[in-house]
């Protein structure tokens, strides 16, 4: 009992969350190689998981540019991408938080506090949105595209508050983040990626910005493997996309956090929003189409009925 008081005493409490991330990432990734069985990645995943977590670790976020790469070629069905998305991009989220938590001082009861209830969202939201049907996740995901566009549209056009210098939540300040990040794990499940909305959320609150990393990246290395064994479990996501995206997602985020420098990432923004609103509109005309053949179906006699 006395050793275990002097090690609570003499570890810091990042080292501790940092301990847990690990613990909860290895078992996650044993849970996902047992149920995967070794499948093979197409090089042009690979790359797409390179290129959208490269992007995301530069804190434009993976989920709406993964999902347009995804409807472009064609190669994952609409239901399945929201847990493949989720399933996909745990691991090079993991690492994210390993390098922005270590790095950046952020207070540390916030932190836990917000990382806490993200997963908690997450693993709520995770059981619904795995048993919808696919015309619900095509309406879904399309109006959750448009609401990310547009948070990426505000962003570019400064329209939301610059923040302040807090590191830390005290008070209804402290309830309002944690109920604030419930809600953004719960919308995580659907393909709605949680930085931009954290980003803003935390400036709301008076904090700095860039406390806004290692809180968004934290707890989303946490809630995304929650959320995923639900996925994995109900199999609604693509084996062989989402083990693509965490093998060449790992590399992206490495490159991004210590080689990259300097970029601009302005006019990417701007690329990213039109091609975002592009997406929505092809799923949401995707749904509006099966929702019209379905009616056609019901309204054509059965002749065998007769």
């Amino acid at each position: 009992m006395k050793i275990a008081l002097l090690l609570a005493y003499a570890i810091p409490t990042k080292t501790v969350l940092l301990i847990a991330l690990g613990v909860v990432t290895l078992a996650y990734f044993v849970y996902w190689s047992y149920m995967a069985a070794g499948p093979f990645s197409q090089p042009i995943r690979l790359f797409i998981g390179f290129f959208t977590n490269f992007f995301d670790t530069l804190g434009i976020g993976s989920f709406a540019t993964t999902t347009s790469s995804f409807k472009f070629l064609r190669g994952v069905p609409d239901e399945l991408i929201p847990g493949t998305l989720n399933v996909g991009h745990a691991i090079p989220t993991v690492a994210e938080a390993f390098i922005f938590i270590s790095i950046i001082a952020v207070d540390m009861r916030t932190l836990i506090a917000m990382i806490v209830a993200s997963v908690l969202g997450a693993w709520l939201g995770a059981g619904i949105v795995a048993k919808w049907p696919r015309r619900a996740v095509q309406i879904g995901l399309g109006l959750a595209l448009v609401s990310a566009a547009g948070l990426m549209l505000m962003t570019q056009l400064n329209l939301f508050p610059g923040g302040g210098e807090r590191l830390s939540l005290e008070g209804t300040r402290l309830v309002a983040g944690v109920i604030g990040n419930f809600a953004l794990g719960a919308l995580m499940t659907l393909g709605i990626g949680l930085y931009a909305p954290c980003m803003i959320l935390v400036s709301l609150l008076g904090m700095n910005p860039i406390a806004a990393f290692p809180i968004m990246m934290g707890s989303c290395a946490f809630l995304m493997p929650a959320g995923s064994v639900r996925f994995i479990r109900s199999g609604r996501y693509d084996l062989k996309a989402a083990t693509a995206l965490a093998i060449g997602g790992v590399p992206g985020v490495l490159l991004a956090a210590f080689w990259v420098k300097s970029l601009s990432l302005t006019a990417v923004r701007w690329l990213v929003v039109c091609v975002v609103l592009y997406t929505a509109g092809m799923l949401l005309y995707s749904a509006a189409k099966e929702s019209r053949a379905a009616a056609n179906d019901a309204k054509v006699p059965d002749p065998t009925s007769e």
